[in-house]
């Protein structure tokens, strides 16, 4: 086995049937044995179930709940145990033995409750990332920053794409195809983890994929300054971003906490705004608490079917989103054209709204906007899209990962004044310090924007201090 990178051999969470103890007597089995039984159980069920499921409900005129579909899904395989074993018989196969029949059953009620393989790694709070390059080679990333690898999540390729369609079709009612006509998948997953998976488009034509959780699926400003991402000053400083409804910019490179800061920020909006969120895959889940967003829209882009229609595109959904009559318009991830009417909302009386884009710094940002606005069907010049900007965007709040790589920080925040030519105007209000941390720059924020502010609480003295509030 393939030694881990911090020297410890990868951690083994049981799943391969090889690992399985064989019970003193049971003769040996071949993987085809084992392959038939689990195949057939997976089709008995999957053909079965919703048909006792909608049979229950008829009967009761309840929704079966979870834990009642786990039950029918037993009774549904046990009968199809014994079914297999007797088409074993009269094909002259030899038997699997009880034990092996259990954990089969096991594997198979878990691909459809749980998450087979993957199971183990999202039940361990420390697993931050999950990057498989195929079935057999994962590697995990820790919350401390630590890496390593771990055993394998399936037991063969085969195995894992199924699994990852299982999961698809689990995640959304809209058609998610996971084939060599559609190798790319992008989803969330029932614990709030992001998936995304590709095939026949990696060396080998192997599956691949990578979960990214989120270590608060929700969080307040109060509890990002508790983990560190900001000191004192800078969390009075978003919140009164939120309170004066400034339409706010979020970026960072990947794993930043861009989404979290959202969801900090968001936290501080009136619990009866209504909100319309727009996402490539559904991950914001603002509408899990209604005691924090009662009122919430979460739209998510549709990719085309079989024929190559019903794309609906995230560009669509914020014209969409603008016709539900929101207070606050959040984009999950700006990525193309829907930079246009993402500034045309928050430029058109939506003041409050937010998005997130990735780039490497605050003031990169408007050129990544740029870039993205030259997509769109407007193929807005430079200077028209840096006017739609300035007037669209109050401020860019930029995240990065401190120097220990565990904590995220923030690192600058750059507030925009206007667009002259080709450059968008903009004054950088927090700078990072040596060790990547935010301080406040003397007498860099506007004062008609400070007077806002204050008007919404912020202590203008909390500018003052050159090295911030992070504690020392």
């Amino acid at each position: 086995m393939t030694p881990s990178t911090n020297g410890h051999r990868p951690q083994d969470h049981g799943w391969r049937a090889e690992q399985q103890p064989r019970v003193s007597g049971e003769p040996p089995l071949s993987d085809e044995s084992v392959t038939r039984l689990r195949q057939y159980l997976r089709d008995r069920l999957g053909a079965e179930l919703p048909r006792r499921v909608e049979a229950q409900e008829r009967r009761t005129g309840a929704a079966v709940t979870r834990e009642g579909r786990r039950e029918l899904a037993r009774a549904v395989l046990d009968e199809a145990v014994r079914a297999h074993s007797e088409n074993e018989l009269m094909a002259d196969r030899a038997l699997v033995g009880r034990d092996t029949e259990r954990r089969v059953i096991g594997e198979v009620v878990n691909e459809l409750f749980g998450m087979a393989g993957l199971q183990p790694l999202l039940d361990d709070p420390a697993v931050e990332t999950i990057n498989a390059n195929r079935y057999d080679r994962v590697f995990v990333q820790y919350a401390d920053g630590r890496r390593a690898q771990v055993a394998p999540i399936a037991g063969s390729n085969e195995e894992l794409t199924d699994l990852v369609r299982l999961l698809a079709a689990r995640a959304s009612s809209q058609e998610r195809r996971f084939d060599y006509g559609s190798p790319a998948v992008n989803l969330q997953l029932p614990g709030g983890e992001r998936l995304f998976a590709a095939t026949g488009v990696t060396a080998g034509g192997m599956t691949s994929l990578s979960i990214r959780r989120h270590g608060y699926l929700t969080v307040t400003l109060p509890e990002l300054r508790a983990r560190g991402t900001l000191d004192p000053g800078l969390e009075q400083f978003l919140r009164a971003m939120v309170r004066a409804r400034k339409n706010i910019l979020i970026t960072g490179g990947t794993g930043a906490g861009k989404t979290t800061l959202i969801r900090g920020l968001a936290s501080e909006m009136d619990c009866m705004e209504r909100i319309v969120t727009i996402e490539d895959a559904f991950e914001l889940g603002l509408e899990r608490d209604p005691a924090i967003h009662a009122d919430v829209t979460a739209f998510q882009a549709r990719e085309p079917n079989v024929e190559g229609e019903g794309e609906i595109s995230q560009a669509e959904l914020v014209r969409w989103g603008l016709r539900m009559s929101p207070d606050r318009v959040i984009v999950g991830e700006i990525r193309g054209p829907e930079v246009i009417p993402m500034c045309n909302a928050m430029s058109q009386g939506n003041d409050g709204s937010m998005a997130t884009l990735h780039a490497s710094s605050s003031r990169i940002a408007f050129t990544r906007l740029a870039s993205y606005a030259a997509q769109g069907a407007e193929r807005l010049p430079l200077e028209a899209t840096n006017l739609l900007v300035a007037s669209a965007v109050h401020f860019v709040v930029h995240l990065a990962r401190g120097l220990d790589r565990a904590t995220r920080v923030v690192s600058s925040v750059r507030e925009v004044v206007g667009a002259e030519g080709p450059q968008v105007i903009s004054n950088e209000v927090y700078r990072p310090g040596a060790d990547r941390r935010a301080r406040p720059v003397a007498g860099a924020l506007r004062s008609d924007t400070l007077g806002e502010l204050v008007d919404a609480g912020f202590d203008p003295g909390l500018l003052d201090e050159p090295e911030g509030w992070w504690p020392r």
